[in-house]
C-alpha cells in the first residue's frame, strides 16, 4: 500500500518516542483495545521513570502489567489495580506511586486534557480521602471537587482498523477511552490489525479522526490473544 501521508511507519519508528521519563497513555479496557506490540516494544527497550495513565494495570501479565512488573513505571494514574498482583505489590513496597480516581472520573480529565479545558467538576469523592489537597468550588450550593485535566506524551492504542491517514474504527469495549486518548497526547501511535486506503472507511463509522493520530502500525499477524 501506498504511504501517501508518512504514517504508516515501523514500530521501531514508533519506539523512537518512547523514551525514560516519557508520560504515556495506554489504551483499552480489560485487555481490549490495548497495543500489546507496543507494549512489548517498550519492555524490551527497557526505558525507565513512566509515567502510565490506564483504565486499569493491566490483565495479569498482560500489557500495561508487564512494564508495572518490569519496574519500569514510577507513577501509574488508574481507576483500578485489583487484578494485578505486581502493581499491588509495588504499591504496599513504595516502589510505585499510584494516583487512583473513579473511572468516570479519568475518563473526563483525559477528555478535558484533549478538548483544552483547565479541569472538571464532580462530586465524586467528597467527603472522604480522595478529596485531599484538591481544590473545592461552589455551585449553587453544591461543593465540587476541581479534577485537574490529564494529557501525555504519547498514548498507545489498538484499532480495529485503520486507514493510511489514521482513521480509526474500533470493536466493542476496545473503544474504551481509546478515542479520548488519542486527542489528549502531544504523539498518538496506533495498532492496528487491518490497514486500508484511504476512503475505504464509511466516514460515518469513523471513530477517531486521522487528525489525531501520527503514527500508524500495522499488528503482527503473530499475535495470540488471550480470549482466543
Amino acid at each position: 500500500m501506498k504511504n501517501k501521508f508518512g504514517k504508516i511507519r515501523s514500530i521501531d519508528d514508533a519506539m523512537a518516542h518512547i523514551d525514560d521519563g516519557c508520560r504515556i497513555m495506554i489504551a483499552g479496557f480489560g485487555g481490549h483495545g490495548s497495543p500489546f506490540d507496543l507494549c512489548e516494544e517498550i519492555i524490551k527497550k527497557n526505558v525507565r521513570d513512566l509515567t502510565i495513565i490506564s483504565v486499569d494495570a493491566g490483565d495479569p501479565d498482560l500489557g500495561p502489567d508487564h512494564i508495572i512488573a518490569n519496574g519500569q513505571c514510577k507513577k501509574l494514574i488508574t481507576s483500578h489495580i485489583g487484578a494485578t498482583k505486581a502493581a499491588g505489590e509495588l504499591l504496599n513496597a513504595g516502589e510505585l506511586e499510584v494516583e487512583f480516581c473513579s473511572q468516570g472520573t479519568l475518563a473526563e480529565r483525559i477528555r478535558a486534557g484533549g478538548v483544552g479545558l483547565g479541569g472538571i467538576l464532580t462530586d465524586v469523592g467528597t467527603g472522604t480521602m480522595i478529596e485531599y489537597d484538591k481544590k473545592k468550588v461552589t455551585v449553587d450550593g453544591t461543593e465540587y471537587l476541581l479534577e485537574t485535566p490529564l494529557r501525555a506524551d504519547v498514548a498507545i492504542l489498538q484499532a480495529e482498523k485503520a486507514d493510511e491517514y489514521g482513521n480509526l474504527t474500533y470493536k466493542g469495549t476496545s473503544r474504551g477511552l481509546n478515542p479520548l486518548m488519542a486527542r489528549a497526547a502531544d504523539l498518538t501511535i496506533a495498532v492496528a490489525k487491518e490497514i486500508v486506503p484511504m476512503g475505504d472507511i464509511d466516514p460515518e463509522l469513523v471513530i477517531t479522526p486521522g487528525a489525531f493520530v501520527d503514527i500508524i502500525i500495522q499488528e503482527r499477524s503473530d499475535w495470540t490473544w488471550p480470549w482466543q
